[in-house]
């Protein structure tokens, strides 16, 4: 098995500004398309629960053609970034609006940087992205609109409505396990394979877990931000200390965590669901365990620029991404769609565990608290 760095964070920040140009990248098994409450809340738990693509840049997609039906968006263009679902939702809100969405999209730490860059003269209408501490921050600046309600909000659950910050900066679409525990089934029965999270440390599963970076892939922080916050930052530590003692494999993004997976580099991971279900449905070895104590969550959430010059098109976009209809086509035809939803008429996917219990870190604390624990974890992979 070869040996597997962390990427550092700064690394990391200064090649995704360089990256100006657009690209399609998200993170997901098929290489295609790819935790928290509100601030004033503490760490959260779901009782039941219904992802990320590979490629390395941010890109634009070619301005949208003009919709076969325009009953308000008169052809007005909205810029949005994100890291998902992008070949489905362009066709659909143009054709529902009449609007037109150019789309830039990259993984979190590209979209992330990419915003970073343009600040003082940024170029994007709406971000929505799995990565609502990220996003929190952004708000804590005053970069987002605050103060308004989409009329779907009306539809959120009550597990969705806790992650609505009090200045209503951004709205929950949906919140998937940042990772699930999964084994290859050739090196494990239900019986030996690991069962909790403190198991990953055990030595007899030395050498044979993997994991993405947190500093990359938008799903991974959510997940380690998690044990920081519920058991504390020494604690936290700790827990990955014993991890990486235990020689845990660190990979970019959650899809080479799942080749590694399943070519035999490694025997267990902690892995993004829709990855493993993925990996499951395609007829690889593969066994899933939501573990007892829940699987640690991320958010994708949903903000308007505060200048944006297009106000109404981002208010329509966001409302749209709260209906129903809407996230029922991203769970029937998304490759992200192993997710729970964020309101209430949506039917999850039939195989998706429909007592998998979801744990989320709150998204202040997470945001204030990213580049402390990205640091963290750059200073000690390495041993």
């Amino acid at each position: 098995m070869r040996s597997s760095k962390w990427l550092t964070t700064a690394a990391l920040l200064s090649l995704t500004v360089a990256a100006t140009a657009c690209g399609n990248s998200n993170d997901n098994a098929s290489n295609n398309a790819s935790a928290s409450q509100s601030p004033s809340a503490s760490a959260s738990t779901s009782p039941s629960a219904s992802a990320e693509s590979a490629s390395p840049s941010p890109s634009a997609s070619a301005p949208a053609e003009s919709a076969s039906a325009a009953p308000n968006g008169n052809g007005e263009t909205l810029t949005v970034y994100l890291n998902d679902f992008d070949d489905i939702v362009k066709p659909m809100f143009e054709e529902q609006t009449g609007y037109k969405l150019n789309i830039v999209s990259g993984n979190g730490a590209e979209i992330m940087s990419r915003i970073e860059a343009e600040k003082g003269n940024p170029h994007w209408d709406v971000v929505w992205m799995d990565s609502m501490p990220s996003i929190d921050q952004l708000g804590a600046k005053g970069e987002l609109l605050e103060g308004w309600t989409p009329d779907n909000a009306a539809n959120l659950t009550d597990f969705s409505k806790q992650f609505v910050p009090a200045n209503q900066s951004y709205y929950p679409t949906g919140t998937h396990a940042a990772s699930v525990i999964v084994y290859n089934t050739k090196s494990f029965d239900e019986a030996s394979a690991p069962k909790t999270w403190a198991d990953l440390a055990d030595p007899k599963f030395k050498g044979a877990v993997g994991m993405a970076d947190p500093a990359v892939a938008a799903p991974a922080y959510p997940f380690v931000a998690w044990f920081f916050q519920s058991q504390g930052m020494d604690a936290g530590k700790s827990y990955f200390q014993s991890l990486i003692k235990n020689g845990i494999h660190i990979y970019p993004k959650n899809p080479q965590v799942a080749n590694a997976l399943t070519s035999g580099e490694i025997k267990a991971a902690a892995l993004q669901e829709s990855n493993a279900y993925t990996l499951k449905n395609s007829g690889e070895p593969i066994g899933i365990i939501w573990p007892e104590e829940g699987a640690p969550g991320s958010v994708r959430v949903a903000a308007i620029q505060k200048n944006t010059q297009h106000a109404d098109a981002a208010k329509a976009f966001v409302n749209f991404l709260l209906d129903p209809k809407t996230q029922q086509a991203l769970i029937d035809k998304g490759d992200e769609s192993y997710f729970e939803p964020s309101v209430k008429g949506v039917t999850a996917k039939p195989d998706r565990d429909p007592n998998a219990k979801l744990v989320v870190a709150e998204a202040g604390w997470a945001g204030e608290h990213e580049g402390e624990i990205k640091q963290w974890f750059a200073d000690n992979s390495v041993q």
